[in-house]
């Protein structure tokens, strides 16, 4: 490795794996209970109604048995939840989210100056957020959107300043409580996270971003992000995730909640960089309207064990929905993950391609769901998977499963796994590159149709980050 390649790994590790002390304002203490709840709801001054929900997600998660008959899912045993601690408002003056950087405590904007925020935010960015621990610390939009009625902030301060949105669509149609123990985990203790709205015609031509950063030992993070695409309307949302490494157990289980009404186009990007102490759990989901377009594109590395499949509900007839996902797995990692997709009405169109790489006795796994309801003629689905195994050890599975009640309609599924060959391996040592690089080499190939569909300076965090998990540099 060259000096000048040595130092961007070591800047790039010391981005991500840096600690901070702690300095709460206000914290839960450990474990679930209503008193927790009630403690959240009251430090955050929400109205009845939210507080309302709160408990009643808190029931049904008490009710729920913890998920364990998936077929291959992650070992989830040695999670605890009663030994996670669920809410830390950091210490910050002021108690709103503030829009001018130099009013963060300087621990804080130490922390986002080494993730690149606001760095991001001058160079490619219509907003950006920026959450620590429970709570976002940083908001800011560009003022050519506000004029135009765009409003991006945080989930907190939506629940006061756009009441009557938020009750409409917070968990009610799209992510009930109802639907897994974790969904219910995070509608009892949710906190920050994003709310986005575009009015209707409206095109937001720069992403905005949202970065959540988990600072604690032991904490859970459960931001929840909702957002609302008026008819033809476009947006896209990237969204960034990482923490440093500790001996105790972190919980990530977010809620994303997206409604993509006629004609409109949202594209959620996700580049998750958790910790190998971290379990990733999370919910998401898009309702898409006639003509609407879904575009899910995810990079899944680090944690203990991830579990995350975002889905779409194709609602309205023409509405498209394609996902692109990645996942990396090295030792002691399991990384489960996929897309569904339900088919609501006529002539509707999926695409899912998904891309993993194992390594050192790491495992990925594709699970994935495609439902085509009986009377949505003319649909049409293509899924396709690949895996590429660095060894033996490493083991790499693809759980797709089709639900087809229509039958007109077009329905294509392709997946290979695979290792390495020494022959392309060969082939490019040939070529003057050593070992190391002629492997890097081909991964970034194997994942260019997620790098190409991100802004520049993401699709090289994203190959920088790939290169330092196949190093063992993370984690």
């Amino acid at each position: 490795m060259s000096s000048e390649e040595h130092l961007k790994q070591t800047d790039t590790e010391e981005r991500f794996e840096f600690k901070k002390e702690q300095r709460a304002a206000v914290t839960s203490g450990k474990g679930l209970t209503e008193e927790t709840i009630r403690l959240i709801s009251e430090d955050k001054g929400e109205p009845d109604w939210m507080l309302e929900r709160r408990l009643r997600a808190l029931r049904l998660f008490e009710e729920m048995p913890m998920p364990t008959d998936w077929p291959g899912q992650p070992d989830l045993s040695e999670l605890d939840i009663e030994e996670i601690v669920p809410y830390i408002r950091p210490d910050v003056e002021a108690r709103d989210a503030t829009n001018e950087w130099d009013d963060l405590p300087d621990d804080i904007k130490d922390t986002f100056d080494k993730l690149g925020i606001p760095e991001a935010e001058r160079k490619a960015l219509s907003g950006v957020g920026a959450q620590y621990e429970s709570e976002v610390v940083y908001q800011n939009m560009q003022e050519q959107w506000e004029e135009k009625g765009v409003v991006f902030m945080n989930m907190d301060e939506a629940v006061q300043e756009h009441e009557d949105l938020v009750r409409e669509y917070f968990m009610t149609s799209c992510v009930p409580p109802s639907d897994n123990k974790f969904a219910a985990l995070h509608g009892a203790v949710w906190s920050g996270g994003s709310f986005v709205y575009v009015p209707e015609g409206v095109t937001v031509q720069m992403p905005v971003q949202a970065y959540f950063r988990m600072n604690s030992e032991g904490m859970g993070q459960f931001e929840h992000t909702l957002i609302i695409a008026e008819p033809n309307s476009e947006v896209h949302y990237i969204e960034g995730c990482s923490a440093p490494k500790y001996a105790a157990h972190n919980l990530h289980s977010g809620g994303v909640e997206v409604f993509v009404k006629e004609g409109a186009h949202v594209q959620y990007s996700t580049v998750q960089n958790w910790s190998r102490n971290t379990y990733n759990l999370n919910t998401k989901r898009a309702i898409v309207e006639e003509d609407g377009t879904m575009e899910w594109i995810s990079g899944s590395m680090g944690s203990k064990a991830t579990m995350l499949y975002p889905c779409s509900i194709l609602k309205g007839r023409n509405a498209t929905d394609n996902h692109i996902t990645i996942a990396f797995a090295g030792e002691g990692q399991d990384i489960d993950t996929g897309a569904k997709v339900y088919h609501n009405a006529p002539r509707t169109k999926s695409t899912i391609e998904s891309k993993s790489i194992s390594k050192d006795g790491g495992r990925t796994n594709y699970r994935g769901l495609v439902h085509i309801s009986d009377g949505a003629e003319h649909s049409s689905t293509a899924v396709e998977c690949d895996a590429l195994m660095f060894d033996n050890e490493s083991t790499s599975d693809t759980m797709p499963y089709m639900e087809i009640q229509e039958s007109t309609v077009d329905v294509a599924h392709e997946a290979t796994v695979g290792k390495i060959g020494d022959e392309d391996v060969f082939y490019l040592q040939s070529r003057g590159l050593d070992d190391d690089d002629a492997k890097q080499m081909i991964v970034a190939g194997f994942i260019e149709p997620i790098t190409e569909e991100l802004p520049i300076e993401y699709a090289v965090e994203l190959n920088r980050l790939i290169e330092l998990e196949m190093e063992g540099s993370l984690g």
